[in-house]
């Protein structure tokens, strides 16, 4: 069942979903009006009491800031030291979280077409809950999506099943790409098979058509998230993180991605233009790295030769910019050249993004857009 929360008070349809309704949820690279970020400070997650992960989020916001408004959420424990780091422009919000990875925990907005703003309240239990999840509890992570509608006095549209923004990307124009191996892990939503998941995504974010991708990226803890392997660029074209060594376990998943995109057509009919973009390294977790993090018995371990699921498809799309990882430096500059070619009218810029990738995830991990909408009115 659909619940519709409103801080404007308007009646609540509890059979109404946001499609119906005439929600949908806009592209990333559509105009934005925020975006929205979450301060590290969990110590079993960043290293040496996330000073230097800190750090790469001011770079990261800050980058994002010459686009649009950017409200980084904070416990309040952590509210001065946050308010110092970041830019004047930088809008510091208190808003208690358990970990800073708002993409996840954050809202998915969608918008109607005659102007208002609303957001789907996913469940979440950790990328898995008691089964696989990375860390206990997570109820601050839980209720952030709540205090968002309220900060903006919009809808929110309660969803009955456990879903990550991670673990989906759209065209906006009907069509969405996610993975097998995330959204119907048992971990997540036992009981939902392939054809309910397809109709509740096309009940909460107004996609028409589903292409499903078998796996996400090698070793990645998010279950297989689509946003480390393959997004949208544009109408008709995806971003495709690949590996060219046949030996390394990558390459098989790029591959079997790869036939899928290629024999595939989204919800406009038109086939998928696929650019590839060559995966950092591998990537693998230093001892020095490993020792600065708190060892805790709830949270997942971390320890030295780790490999790490690296791709520079986890980047975020802006209104004037596009903000990349870089991760190593023999590939980060043709990476770059790949996504200014891809982006001719926003600027790349790329940030020193090893420190977020210790934690588990990347660039558009830790970021949220909201579009724009031309009435926050319900």
């Amino acid at each position: 069942m659909t619940h519709i929360s409103t801080t404007t008070h308007t009646s609540s349809t509890a059979a109404a979903t946001p499609a119906d309704l005439g929600f949908a949820m806009p592209a990333e690279f559509s105009p934005h009006t925020a975006c929205w970020m979450l301060w590290p400070q969990r110590p079993d997650t960043w290293r040496y009491g996330a000073k230097p992960a800190q750090r790469a989020f001011v770079e990261v916001a800050t980058a994002i800031a010459e686009s649009e408004t950017v409200y980084v959420g904070v416990n309040d424990e952590q509210y001065e030291n946050a308010r110092n780091q970041l830019p004047a422009d930088v809008r510091v919000v208190e808003l208690s979280s358990n970990d800073a990875w708002m993409r996840d925990v954050g809202p998915t907005f969608v918008t109607h077409p005659d102007g208002r703003l609303a957001m789907v309240d996913w469940e979440f239990n950790a990328w898995g809950g008691l089964k696989g999840g990375l860390y206990f509890p997570w109820d601050k992570d839980r209720r952030i999506r709540t205090k968002i509608a309220e900060i903006l006095g919009i809808p929110r549209f309660e969803a009955p099943v456990v879903l990550e923004g991670g673990a989906i990307h759209v065209d906006g124009e009907g069509t969405l790409i996610t993975t097998e191996e995330c959204l119907l892990n048992p971990n997540r939503n036992p009981e939902v098979d392939k054809a309910n998941m397809e109709r509740l995504l096309g009940d909460y974010l107004g996609v028409e058509k589903i292409i499903w991708l078998p796996r996400g990226c090698h070793l990645d803890e998010t279950d297989g998230h689509i946003d480390n392997l393959c997004c949208f660029v544009a109408p008709g074209e995806v971003a495709l993180n690949w590996c060219d060594d046949e030996t390394d376990p990558q390459h098989a998943i790029s591959r079997e991605a790869l036939k899928v995109l290629e024999n595939a057509t989204d919800a406009r009919g038109r086939a998928l233009k696929v650019h590839k973009l060559l995966q950092p390294g591998p990537l693998f977790i230093a001892e020095e790295e490993a020792s600065g993090i708190d060892r805790l018995s709830s949270s997942h371990p971390r320890q030295p030769g780790d490999r790490m699921a690296t791709s520079y498809v986890n980047f975020y799309i802006g209104n004037s910019v596009v903000v990349m990882p870089l991760l190593d430096p023999a590939r980060d500059d043709q990476a770059k050249a790949t996504l200014q070619g891809l982006f001719p009218d926003r600027r790349v810029i790329g940030v020193p993004a090893r420190e977020i990738l210790l934690g588990g995830g990347n660039i558009h991990c830790i970021t949220q857009q909201q579009p724009l909408a031309s009435s926050h009115q319900a």
